[in-house]
């Protein structure tokens, strides 16, 4: 959770599968808004932000990663439900060692207190604008990625 005035460092991985992308769904409130996101969460003092990646996803959807490389750094600066927002992305490319999560279409998982969403997305959607994919940022990586 953020506090006023924090920078938050977060590590979230890019997983593509063809035309495909792996993304996590958040809603806004305030602006009525559906976006989303590379999964990935907060690092923790001590911890790399690779292992912060690891750590994430088998926390939050039992996935192991594999094929992990560093793409950069993004600053995304936001306001989400009403309050402004500040973090550092770790981005990582990266796989999934089960070959299971290719196969599924989406399905909830739990973010502490929420119940969240992990979907496969077309690519073309978030390009289109008919999804919204951020920060808008990432869609520098996504397309370094094609």
């Amino acid at each position: 959770m953020y506090r006023q005035g924090e920078i938050r460092v977060l590590a979230l991985g890019l997983i593509r599968d063809g035309e495909r992308i792996f993304l996590s769904e958040g809603y806004d409130p305030v602006k009525q808004q559906t976006f989303y996101r590379a999964m990935g969460g907060g690092v923790d003092f001590g911890e790399t932000s690779r292992q912060a990646l690891e750590r994430e996803f088998q926390e939050e959807i039992q996935a192991e990663l594999t094929n992990i490389h560093y793409l950069g750094c993004l600053e995304n600066l936001f306001v989400f439900n009403g309050n402004p927002g500040h973090e550092l992305i770790q981005l990582y490319q990266c796989d999934f060692v089960d070959r299971k999560f290719y196969e599924l279409e989406q399905f909830t998982f739990a973010e502490g207190e929420r119940q969240k969403t992990a979907l496969w997305v077309d690519i073309e959607r978030c390009k289109s604008g008919e999804l919204r994919l951020v920060p808008e940022a990432f869609f520098d990586y996504l397309s370094a990625q094609l």
